[in-house]
């Protein structure tokens, strides 16, 4: 079996996730609780509903064990609401200020391709769903790519945080990039 891969199941499409990262011959775990988080490799923030998130994530004492998680170095890809979640205002992994919904409500969604620093292969094809955008980063803060002049995808440390839906797009070369990803031991 490949790496065990957590997502974090409170609300959202966690489930494309896990279907990706079967396809790719990881294992792929639902978290809800923080005993979820024992023994994995890397982990996945997904898109959803952030305020939703933030509650369920008080509710279930996982603020702590995953700031102690990803601080221990595993690899994180926060998408769209897992971009709110990784920022100041929220977990405080990245130091990044995330603006929901920037793009505008749900008729405002939209799909472009994207070159992302760093990922080889050629443009991402990328799925924006009442996107965020990162108003506001610090210098340690790498931008991968931006939309309009507005960062759409962040890498720090080993937390990367992208705006739109990896696994909406047939595209796997980001859950790759996570795998692939050097973590702890």
């Amino acid at each position: 079996m490949g790496k065990r891969v957590g997502i974090l199941a409170l609300q959202g499409d966690f489930q494309a996730h896990a279907r990706v990262l079967r396809e790719l011959g990881a294992e792929a775990r639902e978290v809800r609780l923080p005993a979820g988080l024992d023994g994995l490799d890397a982990l996945i923030i997904p898109g959803g509903e952030s305020t939703v998130m933030s509650l369920g994530i008080e509710r279930e004492g996982l603020a702590g064990p995953l700031r102690e998680l990803i601080a221990a170095g595993i690899p994180v890809l926060g998408t769209c609401a897992g971009m709110i979640m990784l920022d100041r205002a929220h977990l405080g992994i990245l130091d990044i200020d995330a603006e929901r919904n920037a793009f505008g409500r749900q008729l405002r969604s939209f799909e472009i391709d994207l070159d992302l620093l760093g990922l080889d292969g050629g443009p991402l094809h990328a799925v924006f769903i009442r996107a965020p955008w990162v108003r506001e980063h610090g210098p340690g803060v790498e931008v991968l790519a931006t939309v309009d002049g507005h960062p759409v995808a962040v890498r720090q440390g080993n937390a990367i945080a992208v705006a739109f839906h990896p696994e909406l797009s047939g595209d796997t070369r980001l859950h790759q990039l996570l795998l692939s990803a050097d973590g702890r031991s």
